[in-house]
């Protein structure tokens, strides 16, 4: 009787063991999707699972580029000193991280005087309407410069809306084109052609044509911000475009042959079999797509003065103050701590989309 107990209970702690495993796996699988892969060791580590395996996969995942961080912090505060420019020496960690502060405590003052404002003008209409109940009053917008934060911001919308404009157009005509031989050969010419060119060189003829068709006072949209995000969109479409054609192209045969038997009309063919198989190939285009839109937006915004992060770059440079260097360096840090976010987020999407493995 007591070996049966204590089989049992062997049983039961093995099946603890293997539902934990079995969550630890599926746990470290969502961080090594989102980027936060290092967590996974910890997490292990913690349960008790072979701590000394864990403690050398911590230290690959951890240790390594922190130490390799701190080594790059420590020669860039050693290197830059030592370059001088017309603006003084280049600035060190110490200097990009207190001017990334004071952007900060800059948004935060912006805040509160956009706060006192609306205060003051609710209590003015007030007292107008507390002596007459049918005056008129007025409710005038905050006109404050923007802030870094909401620079960031302007910047996070123009790329979207140019991803999303570009997605838009590109998936439908991947799809066409890999369904399509004949449709293939008449857009593979365009896309060899435009896919090279650079936002440089479409920006002009971009705000020519907004210029030229945005009309009136006060339009729904800036004419600086549809010029930055057109110009997006004509960066960043081929990607999602190729990979697209490619995936639908590569469907297998014998898939497509089994809607044709089962009478299934163009559309849902398209919408059950077409898209879900080539669902991987078309999130590996949005994902290029994506990150080619954040490049060319820096770029766009310069010189559309879009006021998002390429004009705070531009504006900084042409400011030549003692601490337009350090700002610019804070810029360029968050232009790629975004862009690595963006990355992540899109490989999540098309981790829980997909059910593939997404690297």
């Amino acid at each position: 009787m007591t070996s049966l107990t204590d089989t049992s209970a062997d049983l039961a702690r093995a099946q603890r063991k293997a539902r934990r495993a079995h969550a630890l796996n599926r746990v470290a699988a969502v961080l090594t999707t989102i980027g936060l892969g290092w967590l996974a060791p910890l997490l292990r580590l913690a349960s008790g699972e072979n701590p000394r395996q864990q403690g050398v996969e911590l230290w690959r995942q951890m240790g390594i580029p922190l130490t390799a961080i701190l080594l790059f912090l420590a020669a860039w505060g050693w290197a830059a000193p030592q370059v001088q420019t017309s603006l003084g020496a280049i600035p060190g960690p110490a200097q990009v991280w207190e001017q990334a502060t004071n952007l900060y405590a800059d948004h935060k003052a912006e805040r509160a005087k956009e706060a006192a404002f609306y205060d003051r003008q609710a209590k003015r209409n007030a007292e107008i309407l507390a002596k007459d109940p049918k005056a008129e009053v007025k409710t005038r917008p905050y006109a404050g410069k923007p802030t870094y934060i909401d620079q960031i911001v302007t910047s996070l919308k123009t790329v979207f809306t140019g991803f999303l404009l570009g997605a838009l157009v590109a998936v439908p005509l991947g799809v066409a084109s890999g369904l399509s031989p004949t449709v293939n050969a008449a857009i593979n010419p365009l896309i060899q052609i435009f896919k090279p060119v650079s936002p440089l060189a479409w920006l002009p003829l971009v705000t020519m044509v907004v210029s030229a068709t945005v009309s009136g006072s006060d339009p729904l949209f800036e004419k600086s911000f549809l010029t930055s995000a057109i110009t997006v969109t004509l960066c960043s479409l081929w990607p999602t475009l190729i990979n697209t054609a490619v995936g639908v192209s590569s469907i297998d045969r014998d898939l497509m042959n089994v809607g044709k038997v089962l009478q299934l009309s163009g559309f849902t063919m398209v919408r059950r079999l077409v898209l879900p198989s080539a669902l991987p190939f078309i999130f590996t285009g949005l994902r290029l797509s994506l990150g080619v839109g954040w490049m060319v937006l820096i770029a766009a915004e310069m010189l559309a003065q879009n006021p998002g992060l390429g004009k705070f770059v531009w504006d900084e440079f042409q400011n030549g103050s003692a601490s337009s260097l350090a700002r610019i360096m804070v810029a360029v840090f968050t232009i790629g701590l975004i862009g690595f976010l963006l990355d992540r987020v899109m490989l999540a999407l098309q981790s829980a989309v997909s059910h593939s493995p997404a690297r």
